[in-house]
């Protein structure tokens, strides 16, 4: 069992297991946290997870624990490693089941005084325009040859229709896009769980938020954003839906007997793998960048039809109702990059699950208007609480592989906060700070209760702390919708 006085202080937001810490571990685990969070991650699975994916071939660097940590399905939630191509794995737990849920930020003029009469009417619009909740359904249902294309295209899917304007997919995070989606990797299944979602947001913790710019730490970094205190964003946290479930499904069970074929030996049946450059590994990379590609399609469906939400209620009011695309960012993902990782270039798969990218400043995959900043970084908290935009640093790319936090992290199951909390007297609490709810059920607003989560700004602290990341602005919510 693994105590706190086993671990290595480095500083006050960073510590670290070494790899000769278990005899099968490869590589060193390094924790982004303060002491406290540190205790909280010893309180489930979190730590040993980090230690059994410190064992998987072709790991190298260090893998590394963002502070919202919390147990996952083999790997931990808010998790980094790499994975060198020519010996290494491929995980589809690793990666998570919502392939590519992510986070996408949209920024206004609107001033809060001047919308604060019409926040009901915003609540209810965003509600009617972008579907959320179990099972919904999207507009139209997509034929097969539809499907394929949005898996090829992306955001780029959504342009075609005027769904998406070039501003929107520059913004995004590979452009909206991933180069290698093959939809022939993907199953009949997968596919029909996908025909009638694209343009929905689902349930669980995915959520559309309206938030006012509260504080700016960063004038310089937040004016290029476009983001003005007092003045509405809008913030979207959702992914692949059941395409992407499905795929990872798929995937997991077919590894189950991969790992077997491949000889390989994991500590966790839940970190099943195959190597990066067997066809079977090809095969799951293409099929999760098909994935990949419906989130990024998604998330731009929302924002067009948030878009339409904001029109209906502040055209002819407001003087400037439009919303413009800050950032669109992943953090359910694997991808190739190339890394300085103990002094050399080397090729890997990056495995970030529930962790985001935050490249820095002159890094040629940030888009030309931040580039002299560094990548936007979002960090949302849970509804009630506050939301932080940052940006990646120098440091973030020597110390964490560019990568960064997601969130603020459970600290309560969804179980137990339904029955340590109910939804009607959270609905109440909520309206009473001036935040209006449109949720599907109080027992589903009751699993993402505040007091489920940790402290977002003691999250932010850490990352701010340990130099991977540098603040910008903090945005309180004034309107969330939920499924």
């Amino acid at each position: 069992m693994v105590m706190l006085n086993d671990f290595r202080k480095i500083s006050d937001f960073e510590w670290e297991l070494p790899a000769g810490f278990r005899d099968d571990m490869r590589a060193a685990v390094r924790f982004f946290a303060t002491r406290s969070l540190l205790e909280d991650a010893l309180g489930d699975l979190s730590v040993e997870q980090a230690m059994n994916a410190a064992t998987l071939p072709g790991v190298t660097g260090h893998v590394m624990v963002m502070p919202d940590v919390h147990q996952g399905y083999g790997f931990p939630i808010g998790g980094v490693a790499a994975m060198r191509y020519q010996d290494g794995v491929v995980s589809p737990g690793a990666i998570g089941y919502d392939i590519n849920c992510g986070v996408r930020l949209m920024a206004s003029r609107i001033e809060l005084e001047e919308a604060r009469p019409l926040l009901d009417k915003l609540a209810a619009a965003l509600d009617h325009f972008c579907p959320s909740g179990v099972g919904t359904r999207g507009e139209r249902l997509l034929k097969q040859n539809e499907l394929e294309d949005v898996c090829a295209q992306g955001s780029r899917w959504a342009k075609k229709s005027g769904a998406a304007t070039e501003m929107d997919l520059a913004r995004t995070e590979e452009g909206g896009r991933l180069a290698g989606a093959n939809p022939a990797s993907v199953s009949r299944k997968a596919f029909e769980r996908a025909k009638d979602q694209l343009g929905t947001l689902g349930s669980g913790n995915h959520f559309i938020e309206v938030d006012v710019v509260e504080d700016i730490f960063d004038a310089r970094a937040a004016e290029l954003m476009g983001l003005e205190p007092g003045c509405l964003c809008l913030l979207i946290h959702c992914g692949s839906r059941g395409f992407g479930h499905q795929i990872c499904t798929d995937y997991v069970q077919d590894f189950q007997s991969v790992a077997r074929r491949y000889d390989l030996h994991l500590p966790d049946r839940e970190l099943v793998c195959a190597p990066l450059e067997s066809p079977e590994g090809k095969k799951y990379l293409e099929a999760m960048w098909c994935a990949a590609n419906y989130a990024f399609a998604n998330r731009q469906l929302l924002a067009h039809q948030a878009r339409k939400a904001f029109e209906s209620v502040f055209a002819g009011k407001v003087q400037d109702w439009h919303l413009f695309q800050v950032y669109d960012i992943a953090h359910n993902m694997g991808k190739e990059e190339i890394h300085q990782i103990e002094g050399r270039e080397t090729r890997v798969c990056v495995h970030r699950k529930g962790a985001t990218r935050a490249f820095g400043p002159g890094s040629v995959d940030v888009p030309d208007s931040f580039r002299t900043i560094g990548q936007p970084v979002l960090v949302p908290g849970s509804m009630g609480t506050a939301s932080w935009v940052l940006t990646g640093t120098e440091t973030s790319m020597e110390r964490s592989l560019g990568s960064c936090c997601h969130g603020a992290g459970r600290v309560m199951s969804r179980t137990k906060a339904k029955h340590s909390v109910r939804g009607e007297d959270l609905r109440r609490d909520l309206l009473q700070r001036g935040i209006r709810v449109q949720a599907g059920s109080n027992a589903g607003l009751a699993e993402e209760a505040p007091q489920a989560y940790k402290d977002v700004d003691e999250v932010v602290k850490v990352v701010s702390g340990a130099g991977i990341a540098q603040k910008v602005a903090r945005l309180r919510p004034v309107v969330v919708v939920k499924g």
